[in-house]
């Protein structure tokens, strides 16, 4: 069968009409076409569809059941094209972003995607935790379309843009004898229990931390070593020890924990926003960089 939408679209007007001359008019199209159309459809199906006189037309048996189905298969065919449009527009489908544990209490990425869920609900926003290590290879084989993370050497494969820099900060518990400074230099901590990331888990934070002590010639008395920041925040608010984290997770109220400006001008942390340069910037990817780089 060599049957065109057209000729779906032409047997509906016919049928809803029950007149040839008012589907033709219907259709913007002259008669004798319209008629020559509805019999080269019968001819495809085999059957007659349609019971004509000199006044009006009747559907015969087959030509309901197919009145049924063509009305179905065009309907179809437009939710088919609005789908297909919204997704080209960004308001529909999926996306799929990496992050780091810290990245929820930066209040530009979590405003970002509040603002983000609010104007395209129809969009699955898959967002999935992991490191700045643990990135790379998914947003490398095209599993993440866009990665949230602290400043590391990216392969030649990812791009990015610097989304924020941040503040250091020293952290101590409230009992501890800085805890009431109202900024200090890092060299303050050179001798002080130092609680701090585990080297193994691939959190950038330990390398962009670990850099900022060893410019001022600091090497960190550690003693205790986590695999996240809350851990390190719950260690400090223990008494065990002290350590640095990022002025984005003071938005965590633990009350036995002091945060103290770093002096230094370069205690700061990085925030990425990476992509594959292979990936083609769909809608979707363009709308949420612009929303989470607006900050």
């Amino acid at each position: 069968m060599n049957i065109e939408l057209r000729h779906l679209r032409y047997f509906i007007a016919v049928a809803e009409e029950r007149h040839f001359g008012r589907a033709a008019q219907r259709l913007n199209i002259s008669q004798p076409p319209l008629s020559q159309q509805i019999q080269i459809l019968e001819q495809h199906i085999g059957a007659r569809l349609l019971a004509r006189t000199n006044r009006s037309v009747a559907l015969t048996a087959a030509g309901q059941q197919f009145l049924i189905d063509a009305r179905q298969i065009m309907l179809h065919v437009e939710q088919a094209a609005n789908k297909a449009a919204r997704l080209h527009m960004g308001d529909e489908g999926e996306l799929r972003v990496g992050f780091t544990s810290s990245a929820p209490f930066i209040a530009a990425v979590s405003d970002a995607i509040f603002v983000f869920r609010q104007r395209y609900p129809e969009v699955h926003l898959q967002m999935q935790e992991l490191n700045t290590r643990q990135q790379l290879e998914p947003l490398n084989a095209g599993r993440l379309d866009l990665g949230v993370m602290r400043n590391t050497p990216l392969p030649e494969t990812l791009d990015h843009q610097l989304m924020l820099r941040e503040k250091l900060y020293a952290i101590v518990h409230k009992a501890h004898p800085l805890a009431n400074q109202q900024s200090i230099s890092v060299t303050a901590l050179a001798t002080e229990p130092f609680i701090f990331f585990d080297p193994q888990v691939g959190t950038a934070l330990y390398t962009e931390i670990l850099g900022l002590l060893h410019r001022y010639a600091i090497q960190p008395y550690i003693t205790q070593e986590a695999g996240e920041a809350m851990t390190i925040l719950g260690l400090v608010s223990t008494g065990l020890g002290v350590s640095i984290l990022p002025a984005s997770f003071r938005r965590v109220h633990l009350t036995d924990v002091a945060w103290i400006p770093l002096q230094e001008p370069d205690a700061l942390s990085e925030v990425w926003l990476v992509w594959s340069k292979r990936s083609e910037h769909s809608a979707l990817m363009k709308k949420m960089m612009a929303l989470l780089l607006a900050g």
